[in-house]
């Protein structure tokens, strides 16, 4: 009963592999914005206060319809655990460390013993790493 017969013969038309929950929230969306612009609302402040409604849940899928499970599109990208990216890159650093080493066949190394020289580029690049993980 909220749409008009225009609005529902426009909704049941449109094409779209995911639950058309989020086209009347587009719709509004739009509809703020043109009020906006044609100065039926006044300023920002107030197309703030339309666009979050009573409860201010408007802009977050799920909350506006009281979280009632209705299916939402997948998200593109979902967060690993800290712990898992954590364990990556010190294993990748580790991996480097002994990857990395220089050992030159004609120095006639006995065994091919690993080159105790200090990898520069992988500490910068683990620095880096590390640094990117904490942020």
């Amino acid at each position: 009963g909220f749409l008009t017969r225009e609005e529902r013969r426009r909704l049941e038309g449109l094409r779209s592999p995911y639950n058309k929950f989020w086209v009347p929230c587009a719709w509004f969306g739009a509809l703020a914005g043109q009020a906006r612009r044609e100065g039926r609302v006044r300023d920002d402040c107030a197309l703030k206060l339309l666009m979050e409604g009573p409860g201010g849940h408007l802009g977050v899928p799920g909350q506006a319809w009281g979280d009632t499970g209705v299916g939402r599109p997948p998200h593109p990208a979902l967060p690993l655990p800290p712990q898992v990216v954590t364990i990556a890159v010190y294993t990748f650093f580790l991996t480097c460390l002994i990857g990395r080493q220089f050992l030159d066949p004609a120095q006639g190394y006995a065994g091919h013993e690993l080159d105790l020289g200090v990898p520069v580029f992988t500490l910068l690049q683990f620095f880096f790493y590390v640094g990117w993980l904490k942020v």
